[in-house]
């Protein structure tokens, strides 16, 4: 195969993720993607979708014994079926479908292997119901399966500004402890290596304060202790960093301007202020994995399911930005 796949697992069958990408499908630049996009779900659950959302697309079923020799474009919809057993088209997410997105990850996970794909692109899958507590989140969960346990990083990519945060799926009363000096570096050196190898670019960091304003009465300051040392030994790495800065004015226009990536301390504080300025202009990439893990970065949004009014812009910018990954 000349061109590498890139591999789409369609994640919650009760997601609004297959009519965001058949939107993302019928689109001409996605169709110009020389890369063969290759659709991990149940051949029936897309079928029945396609069907009450009106749209057409010719289904290519593939196998894992035959993908790698044959020829795909992006003119028809490149699938490889799951078996799951579904009474409606649309329903309430359950428990119900955690072994068919088991499988589905499995498969995807055989496909990079086997086809040296560079890029994986999941669909929204509901951590409650799918992840029962062993995984804070499904970026976890994807390092766990490849045997990178705690190698992962969280990075939302925009071309104008991108966030990351060094502790991620953590309930706030569980982040303390896992902020420290070589966490801090160890993501940084990742992303500035991220945007070195693909982006050919020497990335300008700020990176947050922790507390109200950067400044605490207890004695012990994270900023004092964790935080600035970590921007010294970066520093010293040739690393273009700046901060900390208060989280509360960072986002400010004239401040953003002066840097490609801000990093905070804990989820909410980045992925809130990113949400609020572009919607959904974004990408969730998961660094630090064999392979680069995309998402769109939104939800199941059951609200809207069923409905064919959801956005497909992130999934649209996932696509573009994975066929440029050599």
């Amino acid at each position: 195969m000349k061109n590498k796949p890139i591999v789409i697992i369609a994640g919650e069958p009760y997601s609004v993720f297959l009519e965001i990408f058949f939107k993302s499908l019928k689109e001409k630049k996605i169709k110009r993607i020389k890369n063969p996009i290759i659709l991990v779900a149940s051949k029936n659950l897309v079928l029945k979708q396609m069907k009450a959302l009106k749209y057409n697309f010719y289904i290519n079923e593939i196998s894992l014994h035959n993908f790698y020799s044959l020829k795909m474009n992006n003119n028809k919809l490149n699938l490889v079926n799951v078996n799951f057993n579904l009474s409606k088209t649309f329903d309430q997410i359950s428990k119900k479908s955690a072994p068919y997105i088991r499988n589905s990850c499995e498969i995807g996970l055989e496909i990079l292997k086997k086809s040296s794909a560079k890029v994986l692109i999941n669909g929204p899958i509901s951590k409650k119901n799918f992840l029962n507590n062993k995984f804070p989140g499904m970026t976890e969960y994807f390092a766990n399966k490849v045997g990178y346990k705690n190698k992962e990083v969280m990075l939302i990519f925009n071309n104008k500004v991108s966030v990351s945060p060094i502790t991620t799926h953590l309930p706030l009363k569980n982040i303390f402890s896992k902020i420290t000096k070589n966490k801090i570096l160890y993501n940084i050196i990742t992303i500035n290596n991220f945007y070195k190898k693909y982006l050919k670019k020497k990335a300008r960091f700020a990176i947050t304060s922790l507390n109200p304003h950067g400044e605490t009465l207890n004695k012990f300051s994270e900023e004092d202790k964790i935080i600035t040392p970590a921007i010294r030994s970066l520093k010293k790495r040739k690393i273009n960093i700046k901060g900390p800065y208060p989280s509360d004015t960072i986002f400010m226009k004239k401040n953003i301007r002066q840097f490609d990536v801000i990093i905070g301390m804990y989820h909410d504080q980045v992925l809130a202020p990113m949400k609020t300025i572009f919607e959904f202009d974004a990408i969730n990439i998961t660094l630090g994995l064999p392979f680069l893990r995309l998402t769109p970065d939104h939800g199941p949004n059951v609200s809207m399911l069923g409905k064919n009014i959801s956005n497909p812009k992130s999934l649209i910018k996932a696509l573009e930005f994975a066929s440029q990954i050599k």
